[in-house]
């Protein structure tokens, strides 16, 4: 595998969206096959996705294709400014704190802040939470379908890139997350009957 036309291809396996954004970065000291950091909030860089090319070219090209664009989708669907009402609660904390602080009212200043911090820890709770973890398969998967893939091929492609990986990171069981997301990707692939009950997927 050439690392140029490598990169080359999967950018353009990316949606646009996906390459303004993001940026793979080749990283061969890490045990990750491929990494995604979490963004944070305050950090409005490109979002880089870090790659060990020497593990990664052991997998196949549906699964590095699919285990690719499940990450850019993960990345790009993560917005931390976007007009809802945990966004607005934020905004109306940190005006709170402003306001209360320029009348020196301890008390209100207090009471915006814990807003503020409430409503935060619920858009952070949000961005990782199964529901989340299930729709970037799920966008993944819709990419893919605009890319030549059928449904069922790109839901078993992915399935297998993420048992593929554990393997080739050393990892002897997936955690409880990838254990739900296979499950899943083995519905949509119409290996299994059993999804993730709604219950479940939306913890």
């Amino acid at each position: 595998m050439q690392l140029d036309s490598e990169i080359s291809h999967l950018l353009d396996l990316m949606p646009a969206s996906g390459r303004m954004f993001t940026k793979i970065v080749n990283r061969p000291e890490q045990s990750k096959v491929i990494e995604v950091p979490f963004p944070k909030p305050w950090n409005r860089e490109t979002r880089p996705i870090y790659i060990n090319f020497d593990l990664w070219k052991q997998l196949s090209r549906p699964e590095r294709d699919l285990l690719l664009l499940r990450a850019v989708s993960r990345l790009i669907n993560i917005r931390w400014f976007k007009p809802d009402l945990a966004q607005g609660l934020v905004a109306a904390g940190v005006l709170g704190v402003l306001i209360e602080a320029s009348q020196q009212d301890a008390i209100g200043v207090i009471v915006s802040a814990g807003l503020t911090v409430v409503a935060a820890q619920r858009i952070w709770r949000g961005y990782r939470s199964t529901e989340r973890e299930l729709e970037a398969d799920e966008s993944a998967i819709a990419i893919a379908t605009r890319r030549g893939y059928s449904e069922v091929q790109a839901a078993a492609s992915l399935l297998d890139g993420v048992e593929m990986v554990a393997q080739l990171e050393g990892r002897q069981t997936l955690n409880f997350t990838e254990l739900l997301r296979c499950q899943h990707l083995r519905k949509l692939a119409n290996l299994s009957p059993v999804g993730v009950p709604t219950s479940v997927r939306a913890e």
